[in-house]
């Protein structure tokens, strides 16, 4: 077998570039579908059944999504001509979904955003699943943990951008409230339509500058023999399934279903416990900076993310995946968890710093340690059956969420709290990972 070439930093950053503009689109839609959703009509109790449009979209898309690019050889590539098509659906959807109440002709303002937001959800799933086995296919082992950690470091980049993007138009005078008559402000639309221009241009920057493994040469790199390609059942691959896959798929739920929460609820909870909102409250000035004011904050933790990612793949190096693993989310639930206590709004700033290292981390750790124990012919179907790790957790809280923000007094911010709680579970389940590298002998 053929070693994998060593690649330079600007081939490993070049492939994962795209993602940048991604998560603009991501982060924006983090920040903002709370916010948009409650100005379209939305009451606080329902918003998680909104945000199951997200995990469901990803539960059906990704595994179908990665078992197409494992059999798709292209001029363009195996991996890039899903990037694009998802990237171009995304950019649309982003562009119609803070107009939503101007296509009430066709569907109420409240159902029409809805499916924008599955339709962008799903086209972010279609971009997304792609870029994790492109890095898989394209970096040796010796370089498997800077190749994430990079594209960990970008996810980050383009969450600040994203996070901060309504919180900048407003310091540059766009009004950051609805106009007479209208809904969403226009702070938000125009971000949008900012954050889908640079998802367009960043995804056609990775597929004009990557050039993807030829299909002989990657079965040389990957020791593939003709029989090793034949059709294999979805059942059976979900049989084969490698242990380390299974091990992280309980740290995966706890960590995602704490992310979930955070990204649903912490609008309405600062709104409430800084800014002193009613419950309800969808269109006032509070609201709205509250609605700012978790864009910066996510933004922070993206930045303390990106800074971690800088240094992650030589601390992972130097003293292993799972003991920075496990140190970054036990950070991220202690911060998470302080934001219950936390009365103004700079003092969430230094709450965002364990959130933050443990973002970073959970981008990166398990598909790195993933990555390394599957077979190369079968890396983006296992890389799309893992995102149900991802998604499942998700629509677990979605469906759960207006159940226990009741048991918990309709008080937006313990959620928070509940938050915090599951990311420590995920990060003691570290523990228990064995890591094991694929070899055909096994």
């Amino acid at each position: 077998m053929a070693k994998k070439p060593t690649l330079s930093f600007w081939q490993i950053w070049n492939m994962s570039f795209g993602f940048l503009g991604v998560q603009i689109g991501y982060s924006l839609q983090n920040g903002n579908t709370s916010r948009i959703l409650s100005a379209l009509g939305s009451d606080v109790e329902h918003l998680s059944y909104f945000w199951l449009a997200a995990p469901l979209a990803g539960l059906i898309v990704q595994p179908i999504i990665g078992l197409s690019s494992d059999k798709t050889w292209t001029r363009m590539g195996r991996r890039i001509p899903f990037i694009i098509a998802g990237a171009l659906v995304s950019a649309l959807a982003m562009f119609f979904m803070p107009n939503s109440e101007f296509f009430a002709k066709l569907l109420p303002p409240l159902f029409f955003g809805a499916a924008m937001l599955l339709l962008m959800d799903t086209s972010f799933n279609v971009t997304m699943q792609p870029f994790r086995s492109l890095v898989g296919d394209m970096v040796s082992e010796e370089q498997r943990n800077i190749g994430f950690s990079i594209q960990a470091l970008l996810i980050n980049a383009g969450a600040v951008v994203g996070s901060l993007l309504p919180f900048i138009l407003t310091w540059l005078g766009v009004s950051n409230v609805p106009h007479p008559g209208e809904k969403v402000a226009p702070t938000v639309i125009w971000a949008f339509y900012f954050g889908g221009g640079a998802l367009l241009l960043t995804v056609l920057w990775t597929s004009f500058t990557t050039r993807e493994y030829p299909p002989k040469e990657y079965a040389l790199y990957n020791n593939l023999k003709d029989e090793e390609k034949k059709h294999t059942s979805f059942l059976t691959l979900l049989k084969d399934t490698p242990k380390t896959m299974l091990q992280l798929a309980f740290v995966q739920f706890f960590s995602w279903f704490s992310l979930f929460l955070m990204w649903v609820y912490t609008t309405p909870a600062i709104a409430q416990n800084v800014w002193n909102t009613v419950p309800g409250d969808s269109i006032s000035a509070g609201f709205n900076e509250a609605g700012n004011w978790v864009g910066v904050i996510f933004a922070v933790y993206s930045i303390f993310g990106a800074l971690f990612s800088i240094v992650m793949a030589r601390l992972a190096t130097h003293f292993g995946r799972k003991p920075i693993y496990f140190s970054a989310l036990i950070a991220g639930g202690l911060g998470l968890f302080s934001m219950v206590f936390v009365k103004d709004q700079y003092g969430l700033i230094a709450s965002m710093l364990g959130v933050g290292i443990a973002w970073a981390a959970i981008l990166a750790m398990p598909y790195a340690m993933l990555s390394a124990s599957l077979p190369a012919e079968k890396m983006g179907v296992y890389m799309g059956i893992f995102n149900a790790t991802i998604t499942i957790p998700q629509i677990t809280a979605g469906l759960l969420g207006g159940t226990l923000l009741s048991l918990l007094g309709g008080h937006a911010v313990y959620m928070l709290g509940l938050s915090g709680l599951s990311m420590i579970v995920a990060g003691i389940s570290v523990i228990f990972i064995k890591e094991h590298k694929y070899s055909k002998e096994i």
